[in-house]
């Protein structure tokens, strides 16, 4: 029986085309410190990157895990590892000034290194410091030639597994109860944070037959004159009338995500926000047409952008992202995007956040999907209304 999330055999073949990839790199081992990426390979899943650690994949044979070792055994009896592949450093190495984990891992490793080895080290990942990296490579020494590269893993993500489309199914479901939960509680005197709270709550419970995940990314609710802006929290500010809200929100099933964003407004919006809604939207179904295997990562921008232009309007960042797996900060997969002058094929499989949104200085707009590539183009993963939404 499998101690993961997926079969053996699904874990197998992600660990090969890994390897794969390692001897295309010219490499003998890569070092995988982000933690999706580990759980990816593992299925091991705590809340334990706060600390120093990291996978070991050679060009062949057994991965090593290192991490804290009072989180050692959580690795063996819970993921996709055997004991004697986990490597626990004592707290004599944790939060210290003179003395880094990456000093023992560099000690640990050093006698299993051919002569002239080569270790790539993913080097973007976010728990992953310079100081990390100095260690190991200063604790290497000569014994190693370390190269960086960007986000490996990541890539060998962007194509789901059935297993993990069913997962994000049931993210979307998620995601849609949340929601549902937004529209019952956002209204005129509600705190801000009273809502988010509700929301909350739908997350972590879930849906019958898949209950919910903390997401990697907490709710981002911006309201009134915050929907200028994209990315900042919730206050214990209540709604007011007339109150323009940005919701972005993702549920979330054993860290798969399915975000989505909604405009809400509590009352009659004004004149000038419905057509931004009308213009936006019509912006959104125009990317939202094109995508299907084959296509290029550009082609949904370019679409967005000839609808706006027409309207008067200009943008020149992304509009999406591939999105699944994740841990903190970031949901997202940090490889391709929805772009001017990205031309990665899209093929079947893969699921994006289609993040559409204008922010003037007199408020903004944004609405999303996350969708799944089809033969068929793109399937939408939850079920909200679209458009500008009354609440209250």
């Amino acid at each position: 029986m499998t101690k993961g999330l997926f079969t053996q055999s699904e874990y197998q073949q992600r660990i090969e085309r890994t390897q794969k990839k390692i001897a295309e790199l010219g490499a003998d081992y890569l070092v995988v410190p982000d933690p999706a990426n580990i759980f990816y390979l593992t299925g091991f899943d705590a809340y334990s990157f706060y600390n120093p650690q990291l996978l070991l994949v050679p060009r062949e044979g057994a991965l090593a895990f290192f991490c804290r070792g009072s989180d050692a055994s959580s690795a063996w009896l819970a993921a996709e590892l055997r004991e004697e592949q986990v490597f626990g450093y004592s707290d004599t190495y944790v939060q210290k000034a003179d003395v880094h984990p990456m000093d023992w891992v560099a000690q640990t490793i050093r006698p299993w290194l051919p002569v002239k080895a080569v270790i790539a080290v993913e080097s973007e990942a976010a728990f992953y410091t310079l100081r990390a990296h100095k260690a190991l490579v200063e604790g290497l020494g000569g014994s190693a030639r370390v190269i960086e590269v960007p986000n490996v893993i990541n890539r060998l993500r962007a194509i789901k597994s059935p297993a993990e489309i069913a997962l994000m199914r049931d993210a979307g479901k998620i995601t849609s109860s949340m929601f549902e939960a937004a529209f019952r509680s956002i209204r005129p005197g509600v705190r801000e944070c009273d809502a988010v709270a509700e929301i909350y709550a739908a997350q972590l419970r879930g849906v019958e037959g898949a209950g919910g995940t903390y997401s990697a990314i907490p709710p981002l609710l911006m309201a009134g004159d915050n929907t200028s802006f994209p990315h900042v929290p919730w206050s214990d500010r209540p709604f007011a009338d007339n109150d323009p809200i940005a919701l972005e929100i993702a549920g979330s099933r054993y860290r798969y995500h399915v975000p989505l964003t909604r405009t809400l407004h509590t009352g009659q919006p004004p004149a000038e926000l419905q057509k931004l809604a009308e213009i936006v939207g019509e912006g959104l179904e125009a990317a939202l047409s094109v995508i299907r295997p084959g296509a290029e990562c550009q082609d949904p921008a370019l679409a967005w952008n000839s609808v706006i232009k027409r309207h008067g309007l200009s943008k020149s960042t992304r509009i999406g992202y591939p999105i699944g797996l994740g841990f903190p900060p970031d949901w997202g997969e940090q490889t391709m995007s929805f772009l001017a002058g990205d031309r990665t094929p899209l093929e079947a499989g893969m699921t994006w956040h289609v993040m559409i949104g204008m922010w003037l200085d007199t408020g903004g707009y944004s609405i999303s999907e996350t969708v799944l590539v089809t033969e068929n183009g793109a399937e939408c993963l939850a079920s909200v209304p679209r458009g500008l939404l009354t609440v209250g």
